[in-house]
């Protein structure tokens, strides 16, 4: 009998477990976005920052982007023609504003003709931060808008929720 309690209630905790990450999960959810997916994208964006989701951004963004990799922000992340063509591929496919992205809500306010190229300049990004206080972003913990891993101890794997 000791052991069907156990088994039940371990029977429980996973459903609960897996309720709340489906739940997470959801498509259309404002704070879960798919993270990268690609390990070549992973490691080659992941080495200097957190390798962002691709559906932050439209596919105009990224191949600008990726087209001026000697001047990324002020650092030269040049890498070869056929690393950075695999690259783009990748990013301009899981787009925002790409069927496999589809990510269009978070692109609101935001010119079709426009390629913004920070994801914290982004209207919707603006708006979800806007209660945060300036004195937080220059925190030695923070140091950074693009560093969400601060306070979104999910970050790296798509999940943006208030943590």
């Amino acid at each position: 009998m000791t052991t069907l309690i156990r088994s039940i209630a371990v029977g429980a905790a996973l459903f609960a477990a897996g309720a709340v990450m489906l739940g997470r999960a959801q498509a259309g959810s404002d704070e879960y976005f798919p993270p990268v997916s690609d390990p070549l994208t992973r490691q080659e964006c992941g080495s200097c920052h957190m390798a962002f989701p691709a559906g932050l951004l439209p596919a105009r963004s990224w191949q600008k982007m990726m087209g001026e990799l000697d001047n990324h922000f002020g650092e030269d992340a040049s890498v070869d023609a056929a690393t950075a063509k695999q690259i783009t591929t990748y990013l301009v496919a899981h787009a925002a504003d790409t069927a496999r992205g589809d990510m269009r809500r978070w692109l609101r306010g935001v010119s079709a003709s426009a390629a913004p190229q920070r994801i914290t300049e982004l209207p919707k990004w603006v708006r979800e931060h806007r209660e945060v206080s300036p004195g937080d972003w220059t925190r030695k913990e923070v140091a950074s808008k693009a560093n969400c891993v601060a306070c979104h101890v999910d970050a790296e794997r798509g999940y943006f929720e208030d943590d």
